[in-house]
């Protein structure tokens, strides 16, 4: 295992996480459907909580978190963007979705990406195989949401 390569993607993988929970702890704001809101909420506890397991898990490998980054700079410019779209759209149900699909999409990507790195210890390897089933079952779900709100 080549712990820098390894600790570098998890690092970016944790800086989704964190751009993912925030993302949808300000959506929860830019709503006025009970439904979403709760929804919102619910995928903001799941990164929460994502993220914990995969700093434990790295703390345990002696793979030290990046603590410092508080979200990437494309989650800055994506929440931005929600909280732009509920301005502009007034709160427009089929636009916020449509935006939180795109975090969505790029989430998947990030696990892509992670399920990539070579030589991930199983542990690993398998918590990031079962967040990513995690991940994909919430895109899916504000897909639906979204394709039913138009």
């Amino acid at each position: 295992m080549d712990t820098k390569v390894v600790q570098a993607g998890l690092n970016e993988l944790l800086d989704t996480l964190k751009d993912g929970q925030k993302g949808y702890a300000e959506a929860l704001t830019d709503v006025e459907d009970a439904d979403l809101k709760q929804i919102f909420k619910k995928y903001a506890a799941q990164r929460s909580e994502y993220l914990t397991e995969l700093q434990d898990e790295m703390h345990k490998l002696n793979l030290h978190p990046n603590q410092e980054s508080e979200s990437s700079i494309t989650g800055t410019i994506h929440r931005a963007f929600i909280n732009l779209k509920g301005l502009v759209t007034s709160k427009d149900r089929h636009s916020i979705l449509a935006e939180c699909e795109r975090g969505e999409d790029y989430a998947k990507g990030a696990y892509e990406k992670a399920r990539k790195i070579e030589g991930l210890p199983g542990n690993l390897s398998a918590l990031i195989a079962k967040q990513a089933a995690g991940i994909k079952q919430g895109h899916d779900e504000i897909r639906d949401l979204r394709d039913a709100s138009k």
